[in-house]
């Protein structure tokens, strides 16, 4: 099983944005620097934001694309190019319709399930088989509803239900960059 080398965390710049849905891949990489004391610097040939470091013995790359969500795929290929990071070595952390707020879980592949993110960095990796943690912030239950609901706010009840999960996802932090995602999914999934 690959270690982890680069952490991408999905959401969209700007202070407007900074609180919605959306946004709660951005939210758990900055807690992630934070916790392990890592800054984050605009770097203008990936796109984004990004951090370096040592994470439990684990050389590590932190990625914010700044380009808007549906084009974060610029941002994680020029990115995992320049180190030459395959798929399996990348880790994106994403918002999630179909789990409810309160639930984070971890899988490798799949398709893009309509998040306009994943399907970016997909079609520019040439490639499904990364790992995504996938941050549960529920359904609005119409389709039509989609754009706004992860576009807005979520209720304090969500946000104290997301917070959780968020910290549950980090405990196993390490076990992800280290490479043992049975384990990781294990405590992750057992909940």
């Amino acid at each position: 099983m690959n270690a982890i080398r680069l952490i991408v965390g999905l959401g969209n710049p700007g202070r407007e944005y900074e609180a919605t849905r959306h946004n709660v891949g951005f939210w758990w990489v900055d807690e992630l620097a934070r916790a392990q004391k890592l800054s984050f610097k605009s770097e203008a040939k990936f796109h984004g934001l990004t951090a370096r470091g040592h994470l439990h013995d684990h050389e590590m790359l932190l990625l914010m694309p700044q380009t808007f969500m549906n084009h974060s795929g610029r941002s994680v290929g020029a990115l995992a190019q320049f180190y030459k990071i395959a798929p399996a070595e990348i880790l994106v952390v994403h918002d999630e319709l179909d789990l409810p707020p309160g639930v984070a879980r971890l899988k490798i592949g799949g398709g893009h399930g309509g998040h306009n993110g994943l399907k970016d960095i997909i079609a520019q990796l040439g490639n499904k088989d990364f790992w995504r943690l996938r941050i549960g912030i529920g359904h609005p239950g119409d389709r039509a509803e989609v754009a706004n609901y992860v576009l807005s706010d979520p209720r304090r009840e969500e946000r104290e239900l997301m917070g959780e999960a968020m910290q549950k996802a980090q405990s196993v932090a390490h076990l992800v960059i280290e490479g043992k995602t049975e384990a990781a999914m294990l405590k992750l999934h057992s909940n």
